[in-house]
């Protein structure tokens, strides 16, 4: 079956449904399609904190946990 074909049935299906929690359902489904990427809700200075973290990390900029914490305990 195409994706024409697929799209009528399950329009045909809706429109025959009379249960509100699946109009519900549906609604959900598209909305979280339409979902914002957590990272565009970010401000900019947590944005760069965070890139700065990863290119630390790739240019191998760590410490080890477990002497860190040795430090402390």
């Amino acid at each position: 079956m195409d994706i024409h074909a697929e799209k009528m049935e399950i329009i045909k299906m809706i429109i025959e449904t009379e249960n509100p929690g699946i109009i519900d359902s549906i609604k959900k489904i598209f909305k979280k399609e339409h979902h914002v990427d957590f990272w565009e809700t970010l401000p900019q200075d947590q944005k760069d904190d965070i890139l700065l973290g990863i290119k630390e990390i790739e240019d191998g900029e760590v410490v080890d946990y477990d002497e860190f914490i040795k430090k402390y305990v």
